[in-house]
């Protein structure tokens, strides 16, 4: 069962399987509540961002105008959607960080108490595959495994939720764009919307070939690191025994660990240049494109001042959730690893229970 022929779909599986129990019994009086305050407040955060836009138009309009009372009116609303804003961000935070710290609590209990139970962590030597390296896995893994799906989680439901809210508004203030090809005039409704979507599909494409070996990388490079740790404690612990032939054998055993993470290090290195070019050339790029397809209307006369910032920061807003995977796409790359070498070790654990005797009713 816990052959290495087991897909990746397979460990994903069975990694939920566990820790999807967070949600299920005594704990589900702590994670459901947990779960909806960090919801609520996002739609909160949304609501601020949302009036925070309007505000925006309104006081580059006030400007445009040079009305001192306009101004400082926009100054009294400004501050109390700052203040909202500020708090909302700290209180998400407590609630995520929550969430995540008793998250990995329950799951760790688990797999610990599975690991030390009945002898197993003897027994695992006996089990084909790649699980070795077991307290790497419970400590910095499932670390990793329950602090990543949390923060994605709630990234993924806030891009959707605001790119729904802002696509509206980008439709709305944008409008129409009528321009001349080969004598014809061509009318293109919502063309700040189907810019923003072509922007975000042509960079997500980018990230998604430059980045695809990303996964990958990055599991070789956390078994080297776990290999190593494991290299160096095996000498340490050798230090209380006489000395042997076995000795030299340890020491080179460590130094080509590192040799291998040192390696796998430079591969990583590697891909993530790749990736850090395609999402910082979308970071520098998208306000800029932004103005380029806002400025026609402006020049026009179509459009405000306020009116062209608007839809700008509405055109930013909306890309940015449109490329939540660009934006994240090494965060979920490591979780990936993390939940693939944590189930790895729970399929090893399940095939050593299936392997002991049943025992026999109770008279």
């Amino acid at each position: 069962m816990a052959d290495v022929s087991h897909s990746d779909r397979a460990r994903l599986v069975r990694f939920w399987a566990s820790a999807r129990g967070f949600w299920y019994g005594k704990s589900a009086m702590i994670a459901w509540p947990l779960t909806v305050g960090l919801v609520v407040i996002a739609v909160l955060q949304l609501a601020v961002q949302y009036r925070l836009n309007y505000w925006n138009r309104d006081f580059f309009n006030a400007l445009a105008r040079h009305d001192a009372y306009a101004l400082w009116r926009q100054v009294a609303v400004f501050a109390p959607l700052a203040i909202m804003s500020v708090g909302l961000s700290v209180i998400s935070v407590w609630t995520r960080m929550t969430t995540q710290r008793k998250w990995r609590q329950w799951l760790t209990t688990g797999i610990l108490g599975d690991w030390l139970a009945a002898d197993h962590y003897r027994k695992l030597e006996a089990i084909r595959g790649e699980y070795k390296n077991a307290e790497y896995r419970i400590s910095y893994d499932a670390k990793l495994a329950t602090d990543s799906p949390v923060d994605l989680t709630l990234g993924l439901v806030n891009s959707v939720m605001t790119a729904s809210v802002f696509t509206g508004v980008l439709w709305s203030v944008g409008g129409q764009l009528t321009i001349a090809v080969g004598g014809l005039m061509v009318t293109i409704p919502g063309y700040l919307v189907i810019g923003a979507v072509a922007y975000a599909f042509v960079f997500t494409g980018v990230m998604l070939v430059i980045g695809r070996s990303l996964p990958s990388v990055i599991q070789m490079q956390s078994q080297s690191e776990a290999e190593f740790l494991a290299a160096a404690n095996a000498i340490r612990e050798s230090g209380s025994q006489p000395a042997s032939d076995r000795d030299l054998k340890r020491q080179s055993a460590v130094w080509e660990a590192l040799s291998q993470v040192l390696l796998r290090w430079r591969q990583l290195l590697w891909q993530l240049m790749g990736t850090t070019f395609v999402s910082q050339t979308d970071l520098l790029i998208a306000p800029v494109f932004g103005w380029f397809l806002c400025v026609p209307k402006y020049l026009a006369g179509s459009v405000t001042l306020g009116g062209l910032t608007q839809a700008s920061a509405a055109f930013v807003t909306v890309q940015v959730a449109f490329n939540w995977l660009v934006d994240n796409y090494q965060r979920l790359s490591e979780w990936r690893s993390a939940a693939d070498r944590v189930a790895v070790l729970l399929l090893a654990l399940d095939q050593v229970k299936q392997s002991e005797p049943t025992k026999p009713n109770a008279p």
